[in-house]
């Protein structure tokens, strides 16, 4: 890649260290930034740029020791750092920084505000007031955009004035990663899945992403959004708009994104009249997960608060394609098992040739079932009926032909991060959310939430280290379905 500049508002903070300077690390490593590339962190707090490199070079200290070659390359990355002091609510210092950055129009410049989003607008008013908003300048802000559609169209808004649309990248880390990638292989590049893919051969969906972390330090930020804010609105209705939306006539960028901007205008409203019967909000006690005992949400905020830390939603898509088939959704905090997958169930065969279940001559014939893991353990796994080998008759049995990504393609996957990364620096904006996409997932959201407020009704308590309140077990098996890990 050619040089360019790359500036991190919030480099001192958590996303900044955990996951965007390691990601520039493996990518300076694999040989796409090179040399004349400059990368700023920028935060409010006085300190070198030694000070900063040190602090960097303790966040990649595991994978150094894990990759050789990421150890011996650490040093020439440090070098293309810099720390820069800026109060970001101010206009003195901006001047002084933005004569450093320069104004070459030939340069790409790539701004990320690893920040609140109440300084989203004040940032970008900045950065054209001293005329670092020009045409080779890209703009990247992290989710939420907003809280509800009202504060995400002033948030768009108030970037529209000073960036095309073109230059704005709405991240969604979860686009990047290389199984979500699959899902348009595996529907698109290959003859197999896209004949079946709709309602006379597809019997639901389900869409999972389990978290066994609580809040953490994030509690104060989590107050205020809860589990449909920080995880529904984006990460889930992307994953669902994969799964649902018609093939686009190309991989350009825009084609892509009017297919899951349909998606989205085709969700079935839910709200006053249905939120009790089609959605479940959750709050974890204290409990155990994965052996240790962890407190409660009210214990770790440490004051009383009814934000859900689970949501489950029975969701239908609306048109030929999916009418009639359930999109479950479910994500939540402190569960059994960290992982996030897609489980698209087939129709069961019409008729079985294999004996009777009712009288004991046959065990029942399970559906197909295809399941995207996206984390840990990435892969595709299709469920299938076999035989079992030995005499004694046609015995079946449910297994699994299992495609590993780490077995089959081997050596270290790429962090979501890293891709998207290099996707802003060329400008590829496909998986990224355009501003109608995020206008829409609000306009559906919004209606639950206050329906939810409405109702008064407390979110109902799980144990943490289960799989949250026994209503979303009841949300899908009163349709005489089952989550799918209950039915491994």
């Amino acid at each position: 890649m050619a040089p360019f500049d790359l500036v991190i508002f919030g480099g001192t903070g958590d996303l900044a260290m955990r996951k965007l300077l390691p990601a520039l690390l493996h990518r300076f490593v694999d040989g796409q930034i090179g040399p004349g590339t400059r990368i700023y962190g920028v935060a409010r707090d006085s300190r070198s740029d030694e000070a900063w490199r040190e602090r960097v070079r303790e966040a990649v200290a595991d994978i150094a020791a894990a990759d050789p070659r990421v150890a011996e390359a650490v040093d020439a990355f440090l070098a293309l750092l810099h720390y820069r002091q800026l109060d970001l609510a101010s206009e003195e210092s901006w001047p002084a920084f933005a004569a450093e950055i320069g104004n070459s129009p030939d340069r790409v410049r790539v701004f990320y505000l690893a920040v609140g989003p109440s300084l989203f607008a004040n940032v970008a008013d900045r950065l054209d007031a001293v005329g670092l908003a020009g045409a080779g300048t890209r703009v990247v802000v992290e989710k939420p955009i907003g809280k509800d559609s009202a504060s995400a169209q002033v948030i768009n808004e108030a970037l529209g004035r000073v960036f095309d649309e073109s230059q704005v990248f709405r991240i969604d880390h979860y686009l990047g990663k290389e199984t979500v990638q699959n899902l348009t292989a595996l529907r698109f590049g290959n003859a197999l899945f896209e004949p079946l893919w709709k309602a006379e051969h597809i019997d639901h969906v389900q869409i999972t992403v389990a978290e066994t972390v609580g809040v953490e330090g994030r509690a104060a930020y989590y107050d205020r959004s809860g589990a449909l804010r920080d995880m529904v609105q984006n990460h889930l209705l992307q994953l669902l708009c994969l799964v649902a939306m018609e093939p686009p006539a190309s991989l350009a960028a825009d084609a892509i994104r009017d297919e899951k901007l349909k998606v989205l205008r085709a969700l079935r409203p839910i709200g006053n009249g249905n939120a009790a019967q089609l959605t479940v909000r959750g709050q974890y006690r204290a409990g155990a997960v994965e052996g240790r005992a962890v407190p409660g949400y009210l214990d770790e905020l440490g004051e009383p608060s009814n934000t859900e830390t689970f949501v489950s939603i029975k969701a239908e898509v609306q048109n030929w394609r999916w009418a009639g088939v359930p999109f479950y959704l479910r994500t939540g905090k402190r569960l059994a098992e960290r992982m996030s997958e897609i489980v698209v169930t087939f129709r069961r065969v019409p008729h079985s040739i294999f004996g009777d279940p009712a009288d004991g001559s046959a065990s029942p014939l399970a559906p197909n079932k295809l399941v995207i893991r996206l984390q840990p353990d990435e892969g595709v796994k299709l469920w299938l009926m076999n035989k079992v080998p030995g005499p004694g008759g046609m015995r079946m049995r449910e297994v699994a032909m299992d495609l590993s990504f780490a077995e089959t393609f081997g050596g270290r996957q790429p962090d979501a991060y890293e891709r998207l990364l290099m996707d802003v620096v060329r400008g590829n904006p496909m998986l990224f959310m355009r501003r109608d996409e995020v206008d829409a997932a609000w306009h559906w959201i919004d209606p639950i939430r206050v329906a939810w407020e409405a109702s008064h009704d407390a979110p109902k308590p799980y144990t943490a280290g289960g799989w949250g309140p026994s209503a979303a077990v009841a949300l899908i098996e009163r349709d005489g379905r089952t989550w799918h890990e209950d039915a491994q």
